[in-house]
């Protein structure tokens, strides 16, 4: 069987999508090149990889076994990369980087600075909610992952670097904005606006509430933390966001942090890998610039 690594790279990116046009797209090729490549693997190996079943396509049980043995190829040739990696020394090298959406408001200002104490580092930075991340942890598809806390029973290394507080926030005019001490029961007068379901954001939010034995109305589900607060203020209800998303709007005025008994609540984000991984010379560097105290900012 002669394949070649970018078949099993085309065809690694046609199985995690399940889509050619998706493929492409993240491949940065034509849909025509990808079904060439995939076709030509498919000859190599005498077996079909793909079926399509209406609109879909799904993996063969042939690839299913290939998807497992590109992933250990992938992870293999990244191995390769890190120790060579580490014999040109950290000046050189790449950082695969995965945050949670909230955490893109300040992660970049963090890679500019490290940027600029390693310039010859390349960095991939890819953004995506909290099932994403996990699902590139899982599938070992990228270094390290900025996100909250993980869950349990995922084989991962997870170490707190900076603290996450969840406030309450509401449109400038809101009946609540300027008092002090906020009675918590008194939010269950309130509706509030929501992450999607499997948000950490939304998690924290949860969990809290009723650990407090509080019942809260919520209103619209939002997929991200721009939803949220465009439609806190255009007055549909109030908001529990991290403060890191918020420096923009609490300077022009447009959204108010409310004084609630309880509040903020403090989380932290976490710098996450999977548990034995062998970071490459990059990675690792930008594991303990994170660490480092001097980098532990608030804005």
């Amino acid at each position: 069987m002669r394949v070649t690594l970018r078949q099993l790279e085309v065809f690694a990116a046609v199985a995690r999508n399940l889509s050619y046009t998706r493929a492409a797209e993240a491949l940065h090729l034509s849909q025509p090149a990808v079904s060439m490549q995939v076709r030509q693997l498919e000859e190599a190996v005498s077996m079909p990889l793909f079926e399509q079943l209406g609109k879909k396509i799904y993996l063969t049980e042939a690839g299913r076994e290939l998807q497992n043995y590109s992933r250990i190829i992938a992870q293999q040739l990244a191995e390769a990369e890190s120790v060579l990696d580490e014999l040109k020394g950290i000046q050189r090298g790449h950082l695969n980087i995965t945050v949670a959406s909230t955490a893109n408001y300040f992660i970049p200002a963090l890679l500019a600075a490290f940027s600029t104490r390693y310039p010859g580092i390349k960095i991939s930075l890819n953004v995506t909610n909290r099932q994403g991340t996990l699902k590139q942890l899982d599938e070992n598809e990228t270094d390290i992952v900025i996100m909250g806390k993980p869950p349990d029973g995922h084989d991962l290394e997870a170490q707190p670097f900076r603290e996450n507080p969840l406030v309450v926030v509401a449109p400038p005019g809101h009946a609540l904005v300027g008092r002090k001490r906020i009675p918590l029961k008194r939010l269950s007068e309130e509706t509030f606006l929501v992450r999607e379901t499997g948000s950490g954001t939304r998690i924290a939010m949860e969990r809290f509430f009723r650990e407090a034995k509080v019942e809260i109305t919520t209103g619209m589900e939002a997929g991200s933390n721009e939803a949220v607060k465009q439609s806190v203020q255009a007055g549909l209800g109030l908001g529990l966001l991290s403060r890191d998303t918020l420096a923009m709007e609490l300077k022009l005025g447009q959204l108010k942090i409310l004084d609630v008994e309880g509040f903020p609540i403090v989380r932290h984000w976490h710098i996450v890998h999977r548990k034995g991984k062998r970071l490459a010379a990059g990675a690792r560097a930008f594991k303990e610039f994170l660490l480092d105290p001097a980098h532990q900012w608030s804005e």
